[in-house]
């Protein structure tokens, strides 16, 4: 009886390895999807012209707590490491109300893209994001290399993005 269980123990672990293994590994991550935008301030971009950088993706709302916590921590994150080539962009949720976004990117002066998912269709791109705050690092391949629901490990982040300058 004990054989079996250490058995089953290893195979657990087996699976689990290849598992990671196939989601960190190039073959594994998913390709951030193919999607143009316009900025508040009417910049038109597509993720695909952003290749050869890394990009940070995070969707928020207005009426989120964690998002307006997080906010301080972004506009540095941008001001650090936007002139060494990464681009944030935020996105904000459909539900918001178009006056309440620009308010708050006025009221916060938030530096970077913002973008009004007016019809969800960057929520669905991105597998259909329901919940703020939800983030998503893209690296200089066009890969999504890290999915975060909820509030970053900021050091994480900047040692990851580092990584990739």
């Amino acid at each position: 009886m004990k054989l079996r269980d250490i058995a089953i123990t290893a195979f657990a672990i087996l699976l689990v390895g290849l598992l990671g293994f196939l989601w960190f590994s190039p073959s594994g991550m998913q390709a951030a999807p193919q999607l143009s935008m316009t900025s508040l301030d009417g910049r038109q971009f597509s993720l695909q012209q952003l290749r050869g950088k890394p990009v940070m993706v995070v969707f928020w709302a207005t009426t989120c707590p964690g998002c307006i916590k997080e906010m301080p921590h972004l506009v540095e994150l941008y001001k650090e490491y936007h002139p060494r080539g990464l681009e944030l962009i935020g996105i904000a949720m459909e539900y918001d109300p178009p006056e309440q976004v620009m308010e708050l990117v006025t009221l916060r002066r938030l530096p970077y893209p913002i973008v009004l998912d007016s019809k969800g269709e960057a929520a669905r791109a991105f597998g259909d994001v329901k919940l703020t705050p939800t983030s998503f690092l893209i690296d200089p391949n066009g890969q999504i290399v890290q999915q975060r629901l909820g509030e970053m490990d900021f050091d994480q982040l900047k040692a990851r993005i580092r990584g990739m300058l």
